[in-house]
């Protein structure tokens, strides 16, 4: 895709800070986009066969969305974290391994999505992240959600189709979390502990697909406690 095909989407952006280059073949970010450093707010290059981010990318301070799924990033720079005003990040089906430290400065971050990539740890980093709402983590290759997530601030946690076989009891003192995704992984029963059922906010447990079933899910300890929040919640919503 040449120069010529993306210039109208750059004049456009230019009076709405909107710019829209999805499925156009890029494979690599356009250096064009550099004319929108200052009124640049939501950037979908989604569907592109781009390899990695410019540092560039941290100059576009008023950016409040950015989609990149489905292209072929392997990493991002630490620059993404100057990006203060960002509040959505959709990086799904990709190829990332990691993420950068500095994730933990998207100060007004509510939406992180990242699916379909190669990541096989938990990345703590977001647990700086004081108005996350959504963290979508699921078909990765993470096995176990580690101490220190007691911090997470979101509210919905998906970590479905990964390789967990371990969940830490910190995850209890996540003082938002309200639905937590946990399907097909490889849990026993003994990873949902007494306290993870009993003690935390979580109304909406989903965990089909793993090493138990819904009769061990029922008998285990704190599952009426569980089933008390559940309710609570379902008539909230009538």
């Amino acid at each position: 895709m040449g120069q010529n095909s993306i210039k109208p989407h750059i004049e456009r952006a230019e009076k709405s800070g909107v710019c829209q280059l999805a499925n156009m073949s890029l494979s690599e970010f356009p250096p064009e986009l550099q004319r929108l450093i200052r009124n640049l707010r939501t950037l979908d290059l989604s569907g592109n066969k781009i390899p990695s981010l410019p540092a560039l990318i941290g100059q576009f301070e008023l950016l409040k969305s950015i989609n990149l799924n489905a292209n072929r990033l392997t990493s991002l720079p630490e620059d993404v974290g100057k990006l203060k005003k960002l509040e959505t990040l959709s990086l799904s089906h990709n190829r990332l391994l990691s993420l950068p430290a500095s994730l933990s400065r998207l100060s007004a971050l509510k939406t992180l999505t990242l699916s379909g990539n190669k990541l096989q740890r938990f990345p703590l980093q977001v647990c700086e992240l004081r108005h996350l709402d959504l963290l979508d983590l699921s078909r990765n290759s993470i096995d176990n959600i580690p101490d220190g997530v007691g911090k997470l601030q979101t509210i919905e946690l998906n970590m479905n189709q990964n390789q967990l076989s371990a969940i830490s009891e910190t995850i209890s003192e996540c003082p938002r979390l309200k639905v937590l995704r946990l399907e097909e992984n490889c849990l026993q029963i003994s990873a949902l502990t007494q306290r993870v059922l009993e003690n935390s906010t979580i109304s909406l447990l989903v965990t089909d697909g793993n090493l138990f079933d819904m009769k061990q899910l029922h008998d285990a300890p704190g599952y009426e406690k569980y089933m008390e929040r559940y309710t609570a919640a379902k008539k909230k919503l009538f």
